[in-house]
């Protein structure tokens, strides 16, 4: 059966990038959940025999992927990430930030001290994923959520009620920063950055997911400008921001040439998440003051 689905798969010539990277872990991953099995383990039940019932489940799960080109989470509803499980439906992109992956260790070193964080800002949540994480790794921490979409929303209220984190994880309707008043100790942000020519040559698999999650003007930094722009005056004077860009580095980094980014070590390399202080983000604001 995994041999089957992994020749289908790469005869289909299926594109993977929301959870696996190719056509055997696809495969493996949609196999052990149409069998309710551990997500993680496929070696002890390579030589399981397969019952009828098991057998349509697989099958059914395999055909799918193939006939509708949709992301495998939103076959099952679910998608990991840093080991934690977030329900997934089309109103929301899959989870697969890189910031993920920092919040794990409490964004150490950028962060010198986790336990003072006391107020955590997540703009564009979508799942509420990266909010969830934040809440995880600062504990007693409140953070608030904003998307300015009302069904991802939903999606993320989900996942907040079912890790038990409805009192520590505000989630708001809001354009980025809307009306809030407050100030934070971190704002965090994967924002929409797909740049036009991209979104125009998008595989059928992430034109599944909401464009309004994705496209973010001609460069692919509409957004990002926006919360450059915003960002100061909602952070304390010690507060940090931290946002994932993609493949946008140089052409940020080009716009603000004046701005020492700092870029942040994740699995992929050092091009895709940025950090600045709030003295820096104070300096560009006032910069950017008529004259």
């Amino acid at each position: 059966m995994l041999h089957y689905a992994v020749t289908r798969f790469e005869t289909a010539q299926l594109f993977f990038g929301h959870g696996s990277s190719n056509a055997y872990d696809e495969a493996a991953y949609l196999l052990l959940y149409a069998l309710g099995l551990p997500p993680h383990e496929l070696d002890p039940y390579l030589t399981r025999k397969l019952d009828g019932v098991e057998r349509a489940a697989a099958l059914g799960l395999i055909d799918r992927r193939i006939s509708e080109r949709v992301p495998a989470a939103y076959l099952t509803h679910e998608a990991w990430l840093c080991g934690h499980r977030f329900y997934v439906d089309e109103r929301v992109i899959v989870p697969r930030s890189f910031i993920g992956e920092l919040l794990e260790n409490g964004l150490a070193p950028w962060l010198a001290d986790a336990k003072k964080i006391r107020r955590v800002l997540d703009l564009c949540t979508g799942s509420g994923c990266l909010a969830i994480l934040a809440a995880i790794a600062f504990p007693g921490a409140q953070v608030d959520a904003t998307d300015i979409s009302p069904a991802a929303l939903e999606v993320a209220r989900r996942n907040v009620d079912e890790y038990g984190l409805a009192p520590d994880v505000k989630l708001l309707k809001a354009d980025l920063f809307g009306s809030l008043d407050q100030q934070y100790d971190l704002i965090i942000s994967n924002p929409p950055y797909v740049d036009a020519p991209s979104m125009r040559s998008l595989p059928p698999e992430y034109r599944k997911e909401p464009k309004l999650a994705l496209a973010a003007g001609k460069d692919g930094l509409d957004i990002v400008h926006r919360i450059l722009s915003e960002a100061a005056r909602h952070l304390n004077p010690s507060g940090l921001l931290v946002v994932e860009i993609g493949h946008n580095r140089k052409q940020l980094e080009a716009h603000y040439p004046r701005l020492d980014f700092t870029w942040l070590e994740v699995a992929a390399g050092d091009e895709f998440v940025f950090a600045l202080e709030a003295a820096q983000l104070r300096s560009l604001a006032a910069q950017q003051l008529p004259h």
